[in-house]
């Protein structure tokens, strides 16, 4: 059983920018850093797709991080449509990774946080990406690392399958298709974690 995530308030860009951090059982592997759905419509860190992800990568090695975005809970700032968002969760990397003293750094993100941190991943080097539900059909998402799992709904209403598919195949990147999943994976985040847990592992 991890331990309880320790609730941090990290300087950021806009200011204080609150954060979830929850350290693994046994020896750390790295950092997973875990972006949530659009805080416009009500996503924040404890998300539940974002809280299964956190216990997935704790379940590996990886210290939890967990930050809501700009305006959400104790974050400072408004939302600055993944501009501010991305500078935010660097700041938030930078501080983890000075903190722990450990490599590597996995990027991980629910729908809108997707797009978020494919822009992260273009100023910091990350081992891997997770990318859940990519909402590529609602924003401008970049294009992802080869080392990218990509998981998505077949029933998704919010980004249709075939939208990620057009996204994807043009990187020869591989989609991996929950059967009957739609957006937020309801009855399906064990499934969820166990794909993610596999990939890592």
């Amino acid at each position: 059983m991890p331990s309880a995530p320790e609730t941090l308030l990290i300087p950021g860009p806009a200011g204080a920018i609150e954060t979830d951090v929850q350290m693994p059982q046994g020896a750390t592997r790295g950092i997973a850093l875990i972006a949530h759905p659009n805080p416009v419509q009500g996503g924040t860190k404890d998300n539940k797709v974002v809280t299964t992800l956190a216990r997935a990568f704790n379940s590996l090695g990886y210290v939890a991080v967990r930050p809501n975005f700009r305006g959400v809970g104790a974050t400072e700032g408004i939302h600055d449509k993944g501009i501010g968002e991305t500078a935010d969760l660097i700041a938030v990397a930078d501080y983890a990774m000075a903190r722990f003293q450990i490599r590597p750094l996995l990027l991980a993100g629910f729908s809108f946080g997707c797009f978020v941190q494919t822009r992260v991943a273009k100023q910091l080097p990350c081992e891997r990406m997770v990318l859940i539900a990519p909402a590529v059909n609602r924003f401008a998402t970049e294009l992802a690392p080869e080392s990218t799992l990509i998981v998505h709904g077949e029933l998704d209403d919010v980004v249709p399958l075939t939208a990620v598919f057009d996204w994807a195949r043009p990187q020869n990147l591989p989609v991996v298709v929950v059967p009957g999943g739609e957006h937020f994976f309801h009855g399906r985040l064990h499934l969820l974690s166990q794909i993610v847990t596999r990939w890592c592992a």
